[in-house]
């Protein structure tokens, strides 16, 4: 009896040792949580939002425009924000429309800004070639933005400029908090 209780408790032991080595897998290699700092991607994500991050997605496949994704910035700051230009695009943005390869892209994320700006544009004027001397984002760069535009610190700051794709942590897979807002 008391030999049959000690295999149980070897068992149980066991089976929350490989539990918490595969949670630790996952967390250090496949998936990762995130929590928004500041309002520079609202209205789509709002401070304090808690996110899952895929870390794996892009060792398989490249970013995609759109795609929101969490980057280091800095050694100390990992910021989050859209993927707005790949590698050879050319960006310009012209009366708070913008050209990606000399064609118009919607952002219906940015509806909601633009319909609460009295007046002015919710992104100002710009190409690639007057920010950052380039006409192209180069190989293996990307080209980032947030979509609170009036505020974001993003790839219009010479600071940040054109974003390393080896500096990518993940893509924002979904939202899990607020709960009201899982996305």
């Amino acid at each position: 009896m008391e030999h049959r209780i000690k295999n149980e408790i070897y068992s149980w032991l066991k089976a929350i040792v490989l539990g918490l080595i595969i949670a630790m897998i996952v967390k250090v290699f496949l998936f990762s949580s995130y929590i928004v700092k500041g309002e520079s991607m609202m209205p789509t994500l709002q401070d304090g939002n808690h996110m899952i991050i895929n870390k794996v997605n892009y060792e398989f496949s490249q970013p995609n425009h759109g795609d929101i994704i969490i980057f280091h910035a800095t050694p100390t700051k990992d910021y989050v924000k859209r993927v707005i230009g790949l590698p050879g695009d050319t960006i310009e943005y012209k009366n708070d429309q913008l050209y990606r390869n000399g064609k118009p892209v919607a952002e219906p994320y940015l509806d909601q800004y633009k319909k609460e700006l009295e007046s002015g544009f919710l992104t100002a004027d710009f190409t690639l070639k007057a920010l950052t001397g380039k006409t192209r984002v180069p190989k293996g760069k990307l080209w980032v933005m947030g979509d609170n535009r009036l505020i974001s610190s993003d790839s219009r700051k010479p600071w940040i400029g054109f974003v390393d794709q080896k500096e990518v942590v993940g893509k924002v897979s979904f939202r899990l908090k607020p709960f009201t807002d899982f996305k």
